[in-house]
């Protein structure tokens, strides 16, 4: 085979990037193993993936979350029926969207701010982190332990609640 019969192929699928070289019919057999090998395993690997977005974290609950000028806040509509807990969880995904659309520095936050923000009771806030640290929803920040941020595992959680009391 001379150069002019060579073929080059470059496929990126994800973070994955291949080079193919030889004779068209080989080159096409690669790519084609290649693509059937990796792409359902990809699409399945999609399938049990979880991570919020900023988007769908907005998409998601837009109705209960605003951005100020004081920073996040939790505005619930008046016939929402939401527990502290799920107040304490929102304000929490609000401080993550703030810190993804460059708001806020951090996404983690003090008891004292959640309590700035939402109103609620100091020692009620204190117990509801407490619970959802032990049930994973909530993590307590490495650098600053007084600090707690929401895991994903607890915005899933969230949105099976919100999605129940809310009829969305």
């Amino acid at each position: 085979m001379n150069q002019s019969d060579s073929v080059n192929v470059a496929v990126t699928v994800g973070d994955v990037k291949v080079q193919f070289s030889g004779s068209a019919e080989s080159v096409m057999a690669s790519v084609m193993s290649f693509l059937s090998k990796q792409v359902p395993s990809m699409d399945l690997a999609r399938k049990i993936s979880l991570d919020y977005s900023a988007q769908e974290l907005i998409g998601s609950y837009s109705h209960l979350i605003k951005i100020t000028p004081e920073g996040p806040r939790v505005i619930p509509e008046p016939s929402a029926k939401l527990s502290d807990k799920d107040l304490v969880a929102l304000q929490l995904v609000a401080a993550r969207i703030a810190r993804s659309l460059g708001r806020v520095q951090d996404d983690a936050m003090q008891v004292s701010e959640i309590h700035a923000a939402t109103a609620l009771n100091p020692k009620s806030i204190s117990s509801r982190i407490s619970e959802m640290v032990k049930t994973g929803q909530v993590a307590r920040d490495e650098k600053e332990p007084g600090k707690y941020r929401i895991t994903t595992a607890g915005i899933h959680l969230l949105n099976s609640t919100i999605a129940k009391k809310l009829k969305y």
